[in-house]
């Protein structure tokens, strides 16, 4: 879906980066290439430093402390702009995707993956009350926002400008992980672990189980969007 499209990225910049895996993958990936990764998280930015020191790549991959919605670049900074399973954090993103866009630089691309509710059907105007309430408890579970569609985010892109707009369902890529990590919980010595660690993981296991739920009906969706941020 044009995650390999055009020349190698020289300048990333990657929105909610975690502990960096993305942002090392790529500058070894892309030889010359330099990346920025930015997370809400002190710990995390400041373990993604240390394994970049570790690794040798304290000079082509960094991390800090900030805001996706507010980020402290300049505009046109950056020819690739990567985001991975940060967008369902994000309270507006319509503001999200503003300033992705806003600091991609002209030709520059954008990959989101991210996930997503389904797209509505034609004449559907929104998610069955079944569909809400399955959502609903998961935000409540792993404190998230409200959900958007793939189809949400290709509008919000065609909004700012963006061109040549691809996506892609990788739902199926994502689907051995749930089934994966559900089985192996449910092994004697898993439960009576999960049973002595406390409500907020007990909560999560069960968050767990509501998103395989959702994601085996086809509510839930592992969504990919590329675009480029049209050339002046």
């Amino acid at each position: 879906a044009g995650a390999n499209d055009g020349a190698p990225p020289k300048k990333v910049v990657d929105v909610g980066c975690g502990i960096g895996g993305s942002s090392r993958h790529i500058v070894r990936k892309y030889e010359g290439s330099t990346a920025q990764g930015i997370t809400l998280s002190p710990y995390q930015a400041n373990r993604g430093n240390e394994l970049a020191k570790e690794q040798g790549l304290a000079d082509r991959a960094s991390f800090q402390v900030a805001d996706a919605l507010n980020m402290p670049f300049e505009d046109s900074t950056f020819d690739l702009v990567w985001s991975l399973e940060s967008g369902e954090h994000m309270p507006d993103k319509s503001k999200f995707v503003h300033e992705l866009m806003r600091v991609a630089a002209p030709g520059g691309r954008l990959i989101i993956v991210t996930w997503c509710h389904r797209d509505m059907e034609l004449g559907e105007p929104c998610l069955t009350k079944k569909e809400d309430k399955l959502l609903a408890k998961i935000n409540r579970a792993y404190y998230l926002p409200r959900w958007c569609s793939v189809d949400d985010y290709v509008k919000l892109l065609e909004k700012e400008g963006a061109v040549d707009i691809k996506r892609e369902d990788w739902s199926y890529i994502i689907a051995p992980f749930w089934k994966a990590v559900i089985k192996s919980s449910l092994n004697l010595s898993s439960v009576v672990g999960l049973l002595k660690s406390g409500f907020s993981t007990i909560r999560g296991a069960y968050a767990m189980l509501l998103m395989l739920k959702g994601f085996n009906s086809g509510l839930i969706k592992f969504g990919l969007i590329t675009c480029t941020k049209k050339e002046e």
